[in-house]
């Protein structure tokens, strides 16, 4: 069985779009399936996912198996704060429209998603300037293991390096302890503070 490759992301391929999208809901409970949590099973792309392919589409990777499927990706920009200015002037004014802030019942987590949208996070934090680029990568289960989720951070790392950037961190839930180890393991290293768990690499 040959290795799982890496590729650019075909994000303008809307086949590729959707299997994306399935792939950040498969992977959405702290790595788990999150399939059937959400009412709306794209909901969840839109917030973590679609904007990087559509408006950093060179920093976005996918692991793909023998037939060309991806079984994974990596995203992210190299500048959050600019990225974060884009979202408010270009992704999330539609997606406002689609979802109103009563889309969903109160408490479910489809609304939870949609406070996001209409409220986003803003990351002002004494650590960005350090570590300006962010990032999120998810693997199904059958492409864990054997450093394919190294090969694909490191992919993305590289095309961060060219473009002379210091440093990149990601978010992490504080009860995936699986994921921190790995990024830990990996030369990341907690951000204080960072109101969460907030991992930092210097790639200098």
């Amino acid at each position: 069985m040959p290795a799982p490759r890496i590729r650019p992301a075909r994000t303008h391929d809307p086949r590729e779009v959707d299997r994306l999208y399935e792939i950040c809901l498969r992977t959405g409970a702290d790595g788990d399936d999150a399939t059937g949590t959400f009412a709306d099973p794209r909901l969840l792309g839109e917030v973590y996912l679609g904007a990087y392919l559509a408006l950093e589409p060179d920093l976005a990777f996918v692991l793909v198996d023998a037939d060309d499927v991806p079984v994974g990706y990596v995203v992210g920009t190299a500048d959050t704060a600019s990225f974060e200015d884009r979202l408010e002037r270009e992704w999330w004014p539609p997606l406002r429209e689609r979802y109103g802030p009563d889309a969903f019942p109160d408490g479910s987590p489809d609304a939870g998603l949609v406070r996001q949208i209409h409220s986003p996070w803003r990351t002002a934090q004494p650590w960005l300037a350090e570590h300006p680029a962010h990032l999120h990568v998810d693997l199904l289960p059958q492409a864990q293991g054997g450093g394919a989720g190294r090969r694909l951070l490191e992919t993305l790392f590289g095309a961060l390096r060219e473009r002379g950037v210091p440093g990149v961190h990601l978010g992490v839930s504080a009860t995936n302890l699986r994921a921190i180890g790995f990024y830990e393991h990996l030369g990341f290293a907690r951000l204080e503070p960072s109101g969460g768990t907030t991992l930092g690499l210097d790639l200098r």
